[in-house]
């Protein structure tokens, strides 16, 4: 039977797609034989899947979820990550990169509610060899202090809260207002909230920021930055965490550099650079 649908293959045109599609049918039987797979369960299967796809939305991803908490999502990201010494490490997209981040000034503010605890990030985009990289992009986008994107609660959030898309400036630098990001668990009202508990286990996220870097003759990078000290560093629901990630929201007590920045004082300040490998 796998020889049969193996060779079924044979007259795929595109190359890359023939060995994909030999290679997924090679270990989709070795896998069912394996498990001595039963009708029932491949029934289960094919119900869970369907049942995925019904839950995407133009605002929320259900299969990226799946992969995400799989690990497959890392796996992919670890296979074809830059290596570049120094570079910024990549992570997971995530499934709430659906949305398309409002153009804000630097400096300006993207926690558009206010319940949370004031925080400002800032930094600076360079290359690997230190050079500045002015007129860099910058997209940012977080859940809220309560640990909800602005998709997942239209009826509190206004749209963009939590998303800013910055333009860096002659020095590379960057800036913005926030709110210190918490902890949270991912969807679980749908089908992989569904496995995580068959599988026991938690759904949680530690806090987190997303970037996406990019700049001229430079690989764009995706990735997080992690707050220092969460709960669940050591255990990502999506096993995305990277310990050159990680970063102090040190608490901050400085009137002066409140008011420069235009935050209450005190604060939380957070500053790192991300860094760019030339393509």
């Amino acid at each position: 039977m796998t020889r049969q649908a193996v060779d079924s293959l044979r007259a795929t045109s595109d190359p890359r797609l023939r060995d994909l599609l030999t290679a997924l049918v090679r270990h989709l039987h070795a896998f069912a034989r394996e498990t001595r797979l039963t009708e029932a369960e491949w029934e289960r299967a094919i119900g869970f899947l369907t049942a995925t796809g019904q839950a995407c939305t133009d605002t929320r991803q259900e299969f990226i979820l799946l992969s995400d908490v799989l690990g497959l999502s890392m796996l992919v990201e670890a296979l074809h990550g830059h290596r570049a010494p120094g570079a910024t490490e990549s992570t997971v997209l995530g499934p709430f990169h659906q949305t398309a981040s409002p153009v804000r000034e630097l400096g300006a503010g993207i926690d558009l509610v206010g319940d949370g605890e004031p925080c400002v990030i800032s930094g600076r985009v360079r290359s690997t060899d230190g050079t500045p990289l002015p007129g860099a992009v910058v997209d940012v986008w977080q859940a809220d202090a309560n640990g909800f994107y602005d998709v997942q609660r239209p009826d509190v959030q206004p749209p963009g809260n939590g998303r800013g898309l910055f333009t860096a400036d002659a020095e590379g630098r960057f800036r913005f207002r926030t709110c210190v990001p918490s902890s949270y668990p991912i969807p679980v009202d749908g089908p992989v909230g569904t496995l995580l508990r068959a599988a026991g286990r938690h759904p949680y996220r530690p806090a987190h920021i997303h970037f996406i870097a990019k700049a001229d003759g430079h690989i764009p990078v995706t990735t997080h930055v992690f707050v220092a000290g969460d709960a669940f560093l050591d255990s990502d629901a999506v096993f995305a965490v990277k310990d050159s990630l990680v970063q102090d929201f040190a608490p901050t007590d400085d009137p002066s550099l409140a008011r420069a920045f235009g935050v209450p004082n005190p604060f939380r300040h957070a500053s790192f650079d991300l860094v760019l490998e030339r393509a």
